[in-house]
């Protein structure tokens, strides 16, 4: 065999299945190169696709992404507590990827941005420029025990499909005592996330005249990042009667003592404290994904590290990284991820057309932190803390109108504005809330 023929029949061993959604058909072919190549299709991913495909239908966009399935990870929340079936928040993969986007089915293993080239499980990309979104890394395993334990007796977390609905069933039939729910001492996506379910969870215990002890066991000082926020909440685990418990980081499950052991850092040091729990739900340490950590695209923390106003990559400037996996220092939200997709898609397009590149990231999340059945505190702010509400309304105080944002509007909000590119519908308030702001 020549070694043309054998070069050949190796590419065709090592194919990759792609799948090109303007022909809506899926065809085996070898996939040598594409002009930009985005790493992850979830909610960063699909949204710069969807947006550069609206401003040049003749780009070549690829998408890595593995999963068959997308999931609008933020309704877990519903989910644990009872608001809302899982089934709600999954769509097919294929029904989310832009038309004309190729939609590459694996995942990612290496990236070597010194060549312009992604390594996946069956080969090798080439790109001219890379978006980095894969998300973020859960550690389940950095808890001892956890794993092990998770699904059963009590123990459980929204931070996964698996056991969400887990969640709810714990909730609903608890019968009484200690109820602890967690907080880790690395970012995290959501980072509301591990409070809202404890205050549904309150509601619920106590509508079932449940005799309960629920506990926060945070490995933070305060209830949350920004001070006016945090005072509000502060309010509301009063109001509950909820313990706090600062400084407290979970290290190990014993499922079979059910004990939390925590590692507490105090004014001498760190020490080891146990507190038994009926149920308890963890949050567990996240990081950015081990092919990120070990590239050379990583800075400190193992993040994509990109400069926080452009996107661009501080080292490799056709590299563009948001979302979780990003370097980004605002809290790692869907929200988060919205207001970033426009600025990284607009300086790409102005680096390929070798323009400045104009815009600028404020630091712009939100996080809908849910304080029951009928309220929610609507927490936008953007770098330094500094508030960012979109209404012209005080952010810091319970309205069942961001209560029904969260559980009915932000969802259709996702699959059919965000997911299809469309504008941030609040930026039609800013002229308002200058108005008001005067």
């Amino acid at each position: 065999m020549s070694s043309t023929a054998q070069k050949t029949q190796n590419i065709q061993q090592s194919h990759l299945t792609t799948q090109n959604l303007s022909s809506n058909d899926t065809t085996a072919l070898p996939v040598k190169h594409h002009q930009i190549v985005i790493v992850g299709g979830g909610a960063a991913g699909i949204t710069v696709a969807a947006q550069l495909l609206k401003r040049d239908r003749a780009l070549d966009v690829a998408i890595i992404e593995p999963s068959d399935k997308h999931y609008y990870q933020p309704g877990w929340t519903l989910v644990g507590g009872g608001i809302a079936p899982i089934s709600k928040f999954i769509r097919d993969e294929k029904a989310v990827i832009p038309k004309g986007a190729t939609w590459i089915q694996n995942r990612v293993t290496k990236l070597e941005p010194d060549r312009n080239i992604v390594i996946t499980q069956e080969g090798e990309i080439e790109y001219d420029y890379l978006v980095v979104c894969p998300g973020i890394q859960i550690d389940w395993h950095l808890i001892k025990g956890l794993k092990e334990a998770l699904g059963k007796n009590g123990v459980t977390s929204n931070y996964s499909k698996d056991y969400a609905p887990y969640t709810w069933e714990t909730i609903k039939n608890f019968k009484g005592g200690n109820a602890i729910f967690t907080h880790p001492a690395t970012p995290i996506k959501c980072g509301g996330a591990p409070q809202k379910v404890m205050y549904l969870a309150d509601d619920i215990f106590k509508s079932n005249k449940v005799d309960a002890t629920v506990m926060f066991c945070t490995a933070g000082a305060s209830m949350f990042s920004v001070p006016e926020y945090s005072a509000s909440l502060d309010k509301v685990v009063a109001r509950r009667q909820i313990v706090t418990k600062f400084k407290h980081n979970l290290k190990e499950i014993k499922a079979d003592t059910q004990e939390a052991i925590f590692a507490v850092t105090t004014d001498s040091g760190t020490e080891e404290v146990s507190l038994h729990y009926d149920m308890i739900h963890v949050a567990p340490p996240m990081s950015a994904p081990d092919f990120i950590k070990h590239s050379p695209l990583a800075g400190a923390g193992g993040w994509v590290d990109v400069d926080k106003e452009t996107l661009q990559h501080t080292r490799y400037a056709n590299v563009f990284a948001l979302g979780d996996a990003s370097s980004l220092p605002t809290s790692k939200t869907a929200a988060a991820a919205r207001k970033q997709a426009p600025v990284a898609v607009h300086n790409l397009l102005a680096l390929i057309r070798s323009k400045p590149l104009s815009a600028k990231y404020d630091g712009y999340t939100c996080c809908p932190l849910i304080t029951g059945y009928n309220s929610a505190i609507m927490a936008e702010f953007a770098y330094g803390g500094k508030l960012a509400p979109s209404f012209p309304l005080d952010p810091t105080q319970e309205r069942y109108s961001m209560y029904l944002a969260k559980a009915r509007v932000l969802p259709w909000l996702y699959w059919n504005r965000m997911l299809k590119g469309k504008g941030f519908e609040a930026d039609i308030l800013k002229p308002i809330n200058k108005l008001v702001r005067r």
